[in-house]
Formats: C-alpha cells, sequence, structure tokens
C-alpha cells in the first residue's frame, strides 16, 4: 500500500512554507537540504504554500517518487506548530494527525487518549548518527 497508516517509517512535516511550483526534484532538494533528511527512506513528506491552502505529500517507494497534492477551494489546512517545529523547520507526525490536517480537523481542539503502540524503529541514517556520537 502507497498510502495508509502503517505504510511509512515516519511522517515529516516542513513547518515552513514551500513554492508550491515545486515538484519531484525541487521537493527532494528540501528534504535533503533543508530537512536534513533523506528523501528516498520510504518516509512521507508534508509541505504546504504560504497561505496554506495547498498540501503535497512527497514519498518513495521501490520504484520512484510519488507526489501527492491537495487544494482546497475554501479554507486553510491547520498546522500544529510548536516553537521548537518553528525553530527547526520540521516535526514528526503521527498518521491520525496527518488525516485531521488532511481533513480540516483542528488538532488543538480535540482530547487525545492515551493508546499503545509499537516502539519507533529507527532509520539507518539515526541509527548511523547516534552511533557516531
Amino acid at each position: 500500500m502507497i498510502f495508509g497508516p502503517g505504510s511509512a517509517s515516519g511522517i515529516y512535516l516542513c513547518t515552513q512554507a514551500v513554492d508550491m511550483r515545486k515538484s519531484f526534484d525541487g521537493l527532494s532538494g528540501v528534504v535533503s537540504q533543508h530537512m536534513g533528511r533523506d528523501p528516498a527512506s520510504g518516509d512521507y513528506f508534508v509541505f504546504t504554500n504560504h497561505k496554506r491552502d495547498r498540501l503535497k505529500i512527497l514519498l518513495f517507494d521501490r520504484h520512484g517518487y510519488w507526489v501527492l497534492a491537495k487544494r482546497l477551494e475554501e479554507g486553510r489546512f491547520n498546522l500544529p506548530l510548536s516553537d521548537e517545529a518553528i525553530r527547526t523547520g520540521q516535526m514528526t507526525l503521527p498518521w491520525e494527525e496527518l488525516m485531521c490536517i488532511i481533513e480540516g480537523i483542528d488538532l488543538r481542539s480535540i482530547r487525545r487518549f492515551r493508546r499503545y503502540a509499537l516502539p519507533r524503529q529507527q532509520s539507518q541514517a539515526e541509527n548511523k548518527k547516534n552511533a557516531d556520537s
């Protein structure tokens, strides 16, 4: 499954506005240069424009890149931005929060109950980074 829960090891939201004219190469450049991640890792990378009425998701499967795009005809995407996310330019999202953002649900107005989750496996890049430290 290309797009669904469990199909990616991580979902990363770029908290800085991105030019929505960018496609495969431009978005993968943002991922590698500004977010410091590997665009071919299989993770989802989520981008919005300045007005937050457009959203793109970049992902890589075994054969190449996918770009999923959504344009809102009315309203804007509500992003759960923290001070740290704004400072670093990125944040990690769980699948459910990504779906809420896409569906227009304001994450500040919902109540979350604790649920069991499997421990997240570190990517090879993170393992290497931790070993070098």
